[in-house]
């Protein structure tokens, strides 16, 4: 069971690392990251891919959390502290009442990730999506339907940013990822891993329902708007989601439910 200190004032240096959480978001902090609420720290004290340097709960809260706190390891200090000092030290009101410091690790290279992929395998390509909701939504799915891996381009928004790991309900946590280098040609890259590019675009050339789902598969999402680049979309094989006429645009989030659902149901490959 980790130990409890409390903690009276948010100047506290112990606690120096919830600090301003918002402002930090933005700028980082320590190669780290926040994660907040009950849901997700239980996922995070079950993590693999990422230790957890320190809690930091509300004290009205402490005693129903104690066995989600007995969870992490006996070496993580809780520091528990009334509201007004939570509130104090994240610079808004924490309702939620329980932070966790997470520590980012060694970072995963695409080629890493493909490589350790099994023969039958599903990995997500997100290129340019910039929205933390966005970005939690499709770890939320890849994580539902057991996707090996997500790369992002180096324009897409971070995943272990706090409001992303809070929408991927903590899967941002537990889905393994990698950034890919400003240039890297991912078609190629994918190809020489063994995986059929699948791009998603609303022109596609195959439609998802006739599409059999090959043993390995990489599925391209871009942006709402503009897309994926014109120069992926002529090296990959476009799929699309036939909409109602006069409207040809899906949530990417919603667009990656869809397709992993169809590539890894019992009617395709039955992972």
């Amino acid at each position: 069971m980790p130990t409890l200190f409390p903690i009276d004032d948010p100047r506290d240096p112990r606690i120096a690392l919830f600090r301003d959480v918002r402002e930090r978001d933005v700028v980082g902090r320590e190669n780290g990251f926040i994660a907040e609420g009950e849901v997700v720290l239980r996922v995070l004290a079950r993590s693999r891919l990422y230790k957890t340097r320190a809690l930091l709960i509300a004290e009205k809260r402490a005693e129903r959390l104690a066995p989600m706190i007995a969870a992490f390891a006996p070496e993580v200090p809780v520091y528990v502290a009334g509201q007004a000092v939570m509130d104090a030290v994240a610079g808004f009101p924490i309702h939620r009442g329980i932070l966790a410091f997470g520590e980012r690790g060694a970072a995963s290279t695409a080629v890493t990730l493909l490589a350790a992929a099994p023969p039958r395998a599903v990995v997500l390509v997100l290129i340019g999506i910039a929205n933390h909701d966005n970005i939690g939504g499709v770890f939320r799915n890849a994580a539902a339907f057991r996707a090996s891996a997500v790369l992002i381009d180096e324009t897409c928004c971070d995943p272990l940013y706090r409001k992303a790991i809070r929408v991927s309900v903590g899967a941002a946590l537990t889905v393994p990822f990698a950034r890919l280098a400003a240039g890297e040609d991912i078609v190629n890259l994918l190809t020489r891993h063994g995986f059929e590019v699948l791009a998603l675009t609303p022109n596609g050339a195959t439609r998802l329902a006739d599409l059999t789902p090959p043993a390995r598969a990489a599925v391209l999402l871009g942006a709402e708007g503009p897309g994926l680049p014109p120069e992926i979309l002529k090296r990959a094989r476009t799929v699309t989601i036939p909409m109602a006429g006069g409207f040809d645009s899906l949530n990417v989030a919603t667009t990656s439910g869809i397709v992993l659902h169809h590539l890894t149901s019992e009617g395709g490959q039955g992972r």
